[in-house]
């Protein structure tokens, strides 16, 4: 099945616990270097960064990316690491390695754009606390007070049927609704079947509802932030991609991102997305071009490193929330290692991550079934990181390589870790 998820695996969703739901700057083209004795990996600056001195080589950061092209086959990763004070050394890097397009062999970079998945959930939820911030909705509402009738059924399997009366916006966007994913459906195991296919939000809510429920009280589903645009809609009276286009993507200047609507293409620069396919003969297939109405508000964005690390800047630093909504996004509960990984607790769109060098991250993943990975991550003192991947992790192993990847980005050279050496 497909995943519009932070984790991910070959076809199911897999869990770090059993086997372990998750991006460049627009000026131009970043430089690239060989590394040394590195096969296909390439280190790339981003423009206005810095390096020398004090900011060393990042070497752990490029030994993590290598890793995942070299031993894992992904075909390019890329990582952007911003601080937000300017006069921070080592304020602002980049690294790549591997090949963002095989037809051509142009390497890996932080400039290109991508599809982010479910880091578009951070978006949308976002949106939802403004709202919030309005008093235009309530986080203790049932999903009937704005959409009367939509949610119900019978709930195949575990406990009781679905009641819109007693679920909450709240649990729609932490994930405890006990709601089913769509995208657990059968016609999902294969997905690459449906990718030029238009899907309406309504149609996919529907058919979640006849799924059986799952277990447990946190379960991620897809599903709550369909229902949560389809509140928005009707509160507002203009869509969700509208609203969201209007008060978060063109107030921040983020010229990389945008709703791809029925559009199967990735406008402007951006790295080709490959999977294996699905009929077992292994080879890689080209999977950029896809439409992504199936993930709406919940997986459809397209974005770029760059401009994810200033969507996180806004939100951390107060720009796009009241201090009382951006803590209510930071209220945790514990997530399913199996939909997530160990450690892992969520908020209100938000993923928290303990940190190897102390401390926690923030932020969210994203996968596309095409292949594109992002990961958006800020942690103490407002250090940023933005992953790319163009393939997505296909083992436990990967898996744990991508984790580290985002831990090294974060921890390295920061002060404690320069002390310590």
């Amino acid at each position: 099945m497909p995943t519009i998820s932070p984790t991910s695996g070959t076809g199911r969703r897999i869990g770090l616990a059993a086997l372990v739901a998750t991006t460049v700057l627009a000026t131009g083209p970043a430089a690239t270097a060989q590394v040394p004795g590195s096969g296909s990996a390439a280190t790339a600056q981003a423009p206005g960064s810095r390096s020398g001195g004090d900011c060393g080589t990042h070497d752990r950061t490029r030994r993590a990316l290598r890793i995942l092209t070299e031993r894992d086959g992904i075909t390019g990763a890329a990582v952007l690491v911003s601080h937000p004070n300017a006069d921070e050394p080592c304020g602002r890097w980049a690294e790549a390695a591997g090949t963002a397009d095989l037809r051509t062999g142009r390497p890996m970079d932080t400039v290109d754009r991508l599809r982010v998945g479910s880091v578009t959930k951070t978006f949308t939820a976002a949106l939802v606390l403004q709202l919030v911030a309005e008093h235009r909705l309530s986080l203790e509402a049932p999903v009937d007070r704005y959409l009367p009738g939509l949610i119900h059924g019978h709930g195949h399997g575990h406990g009781h049927g679905h009641d819109g009366g007693l679920i909450t916006v709240r649990q729609l966007l932490q994930h405890t609704s006990g709601l089913p994913d769509y995208l657990d459906a059968p016609e999902w195991e294969h997905p690459e079947r449906l990718r030029y296919r238009h899907f309406e939000p309504r149609d996919l809510v529907t058919r979640a509802l006849e799924l059986p429920r799952p277990q447990g009280t946190w379960h991620y589903a897809t599903t709550n932030y369909l229902v949560l645009g389809m509140i928005v809609r009707e509160v507002t009276g203009r869509t969700p991609e509208a609203e969201i286009t209007r008060r978060i993507i063109k107030p921040l200047g983020l010229h990389d991102t945008y709703w791809p609507g029925d559009d199967t293409r990735v406008r402007g620069p951006h790295s080709r997305s490959y999977f294996i396919d699905g009929d077992g003969d292994g080879r890689r297939v080209d999977g950029t071009a896809w439409n992504m109405t199936f993930g709406g508000v919940g997986g459809a964005l397209v974005s770029s490193p760059g401009d994810l690390t200033r969507f996180a800047a806004a939100l951390f630093d107060g720009r796009l929330l009241p201090a009382a909504q951006l803590a209510e996004m930071r209220r945790t509960v514990e997530a399913d290692a199996d939909r997530l990984w160990p450690g892992a607790r969520y908020g209100l769109g938000l993923i928290s991550t303990p940190l190897s060098c102390g401390g926690t991250w923030w932020g969210h993943g994203g996968t596309v079934p095409g292949g594109h990975r992002a990961l958006i991550a800020v942690g103490p003192g407002g250090r940023s990181v933005a992953v790319a991947l163009n393939k997505v992790p296909a083992s436990l192993q990967a898996e744990l390589d991508f984790l580290d990847l985002v831990d090294k980005s974060l921890c390295e050279g920061r002060p404690s870790e320069r002390t310590t050496a």
